[in-house]
């Protein structure tokens, strides 16, 4: 492959990353773009507008999208734009199309993150020896609640494609039995991603909110952050009990997917929450498991702090550094 010979999209709720990299010397930095998603039609109207403005002929694309893949399609789980691998290989002209769920490739990135990528939540980071078999987990709130699993098997990064996020949410004390109560009247089934996400952050914070009797004027979850900084008490006791509850999943997440080597934290939200994350609280409801709290004890916990591991773990799957396992792929066209 030549020069800017791979494109890859981090395709979220929100924003649309796009940018052109080079097989073997990496990420053309200079070619990131960061794009509001409503601002735009479709995908494909997006793609093609950034690639004729370079004038780039990629051979090969990853788009990693936040919703589930199937069959070569995707809908944006928070979003309308429905995303059809074959209308973006006519569209596009790019010979090989890979689309994945976004935080699968957030789980690729494992296969090429370094130490410095990574920031300790607990005792110790997670090692990635490339030599020896292990299993991962990665979850994280952004617009919604990601998650996936990863192994390393037989010397290759293999990630599952999983809809972690949309388990249903188990309260673990007499105040979250409230707030279960509180937010299914509003939403009947209540998911953990109802919880963990921006908009979970204003759920929560509302929910809370009316089952303390305490007034929420927040508006928006980055209203919520901001109030939290100025000392605002509800908005403080939001963003604590997001983290237990964050603390919770991913330990549920670690049992689930048998992710005994090491859990990741990605995401929008995590950076900004990362001195309570390291706090202590995380953690103790991570491990908080009943008989099995040895084991949680014994699992590591880590943020992800590269700027940008979803289009890091896209290049990985475009060079073969990582596989996804996920439903189906289209006949004809070059669409996984």
């Amino acid at each position: 492959m030549s020069a800017a010979d791979v494109l890859l999209a981090d395709v979220g709720g929100t924003n649309l990353r796009l940018v052109l990299a080079d097989a073997g010397r990496g990420v053309d930095h200079a070619s990131l773009v960061s794009l509001r998603v409503a601002e735009h039609p479709s995908l494909e109207a997006a793609a093609r507008s950034y690639l004729r403005a370079r004038g780039a002929r990629p051979q090969v694309a990853v788009f990693a999208v936040a919703g589930r893949v199937e069959q070569g399609r995707a809908r944006i789980t928070n979003h309308p734009w429905q995303i059809d691998c074959a209308a973006l290989h006519g569209l596009l002209e790019i010979p090989r199309i890979q689309l994945v769920n976004d935080f699968a490739a957030m789980g690729a990135s494992l296969a090429v993150l370094q130490p410095q990528d990574l920031a300790a939540i607990g005792p110790a980071l997670p090692q990635f020896d490339h030599r020896a078999d292990a299993s991962f987990a990665v979850l994280g709130p952004g617009t919604g609640l990601g998650a996936t699993a990863v192994l390393r098997h037989d010397g290759r990064w293999q990630v599952l494609e999983t809809e972690g996020g949309h388990v249903g949410f188990a309260p673990q004390d007499a105040l979250e039995i409230e707030l279960l109560r509180a937010l299914a009247a509003r939403f009947g089934r209540v998911s953990n991603e109802r919880l963990i996400c921006g908009s979970g952050l204003l759920n929560l914070y509302r929910a809370l909110g009316e089952v303390l009797g305490m007034p929420a004027p927040a508006l928006t979850p980055e209203a919520v952050t901001s109030d939290a900084l100025r000392g605002d008490a509800l908005a403080n006791t939001a963003l604590d009990r997001f983290v237990l509850v964050l603390g919770s999943v991913a330990g549920d997440l670690a049992l689930s997917y048998g992710a005994w080597d090491g859990v990741l934290l990605a995401g929008g939200l995590i950076a900004q929450l990362l001195p309570r994350l390291q706090a202590g609280g995380f953690r103790q409801r991570f491990s908080a498991k009943g008989r099995f709290v040895a084991t949680l004890e014994a699992i590591p916990s880590a943020a992800i702090v590269h700027a940008q591991p979803g289009l890091l773990g896209a290049l990985a799957i475009a060079t073969g550094h990582a596989g996804v396992h996920h439903c189906g792929t289209l006949p004809g066209g070059g669409c996984a």
